[in-house]
């Protein structure tokens, strides 16, 4: 174990280095058409506002935009704006708050939110961001603003979880830390496509493009792995058996072939890259990678439902660490958000991380699919009004706005509400059938 560790410090370090480098070539910071700092002052008649750089304190007269309303612009508060490449001077073209006012609601639910991810995280291993990421943004967090806070918040509790699970005798650290290397790169590609998105389309752009993924990710893989867990309900499938496609992978001798030996599996290195690499990539781009990596690791490497989830806590945590830093760099991370979802998720996951002692293994995957799919619902029916600030689409009635946000808010508590009443319900069944169990082995033994 020793050298495994030795020799997979020495790869990812100069992976992770040598992508940093590539990727920044390219100009690593903001662009110059997207201005990060306060607005201090706003001229209705002229229609201007006087802008602090953040940094340089440098002060800038800025013209709104056509469609911009100077009633709807926030002073002193740190704002994210776009400007209109496309006209001459400084011309906002779009302009997002940063950072939200916190109140008492909206701190309550942050920690409800965090309670439920890290049950998720603990019991499925995906880190839970994705009904935590939505679920910030609901509250009227940026979508960058909410994946940077996510990612930052989630590395320390899939720490957590990876301990617990490795105690287990549940998590394979060899298997975890061969696809964190690639993992590593798929960040920084992420963070290049999250900015660009960001620089060009502005906060509208970055919401569309995170809830369009969500929409489509969510609903091919949450649709696949609720079938798969329909066959192990209903005995059409065996509990634990390798999938066809893994099994074709598995036979696959490309040097260097790896065993890992708490997963079972012995696969050909280069199988695990592009599995580590789209984990990667969506972490960085929506704050979700398990819901790639669970599924890679279970129906393409060849790995049990309980492996998989607890494997997936060990890459959340080297690349949450490593992506929670280029995010930081960048100055989009809500350390108030972080620390909320954090106090309350390092409980969850523990509980959730026990719970996966005392459930079958397609348990696991009826908790993730179901959570996927009303998900999906959640954020598909934000993706017209982001059309809509996009102009895109033509403008929609505000009654039918409003209740597209309604439809969005309760299919997020329902997901959160579902999958932590099916992991409590499960949890409460196997601890009552153990302890059933144990006390009928100790009256036969008596």
């Amino acid at each position: 174990m020793k050298k495994l560790l030795i020799i997979l410090m020495f790869t990812i370090l100069p992976l992770s280095l040598s992508a940093h480098a590539a990727l920044a070539a390219g100009g690593e910071g903001p662009s110059k058409d997207m201005l990060k700092g306060i607005i201090t002052e706003v001229n209705a008649v002229e229609r201007t506002v006087l802008f602090e750089k953040d940094g340089t304190k440098e002060m800038l007269t800025l013209s709104l935009g056509a469609t911009m309303q100077p009633e709807d612009l926030k002073v002193n508060q740190k704002v994210l704006i776009n400007l209109d490449k496309h006209a001459e001077g400084k011309v906002m073209k779009d302009v997002s708050v940063m950072f939200m006012d916190m109140t008492p609601s909206k701190l309550i639910a942050l920690l409800v939110i965090g309670a439920i991810g890290g049950l998720l995280s603990g019991f499925i291993g995906s880190g839970g961001a994705f009904v935590m990421t939505p679920a910030m943004m609901s509250l009227g967090v940026p979508g960058a603003v909410a994946v940077a806070s996510n990612m930052c918040h989630k590395f320390p509790k899939a720490m957590v979880g990876a301990y617990k699970r490795w105690k287990y005798g549940q998590a394979d650290i060899k298997l975890g830390l061969v696809m964190a290397s690639t993992a590593i790169i798929g960040v920084q590609i992420g963070i290049k496509i999250q900015k660009y998105i960001l620089s060009q389309f502005g906060g509208a752009g970055s919401n569309l493009y995170i809830s369009a993924v969500f929409m489509v990710v969510l609903v091919f893989v949450g649709g696949y792995v609720f079938y798969d867990a329909y066959k192990l309900a209903k005995g059409k499938s065996e509990e634990g058996a390798t999938s066809r496609l893994a099994l074709r992978m598995q036979s696959i001798n490309l040097p260097p072939m790896m065993h890992f030996k708490t997963a079972k599996i012995r696969i050909s290195a280069w199988i695990t890259i592009p599995v580590g690499l789209l984990t990667g990539m969506l972490a960085a781009t929506i704050a979700v990678g398990g819901f790639i990596g669970v599924p890679g690791m279970i129906y393409v490497l060849g790995a049990s439902a309980v492996v998989a989830s607890a494997t997936e806590l060990i890459i959340a945590f080297v690349m949450g660490a490593w992506g929670s830093i280029q995010w930081g760099l960048s100055g989009l991370i809500d350390i108030r958000l972080a620390l909320l979802l954090l106090a309350t998720s390092l409980i969850g996951v523990q509980l959730g991380a026990l719970g996966t002692t005392y459930v079958k293994d397609y348990i696991i995957k009826v908790v993730m699919a179901t959570t996927m799919l009303i998900v999906a619902v959640s954020r598909g029916v934000k993706i017209p009004g982001y059309l809509v600030d996009l102009e895109l689409m033509a403008p929609i009635a505000p009654n039918t706005i409003a209740l597209l946000e309604a439809i969005s808010f309760w299919s997020l508590v329902a997901a959160l509400g579902s999958a932590g009443a099916i992991i409590i319900v499960a949890m409460i069944k196997g601890m009552t059938a153990d302890r059933q169990s144990k006390k009928a082995l100790g009256v036969a033994n008596g």
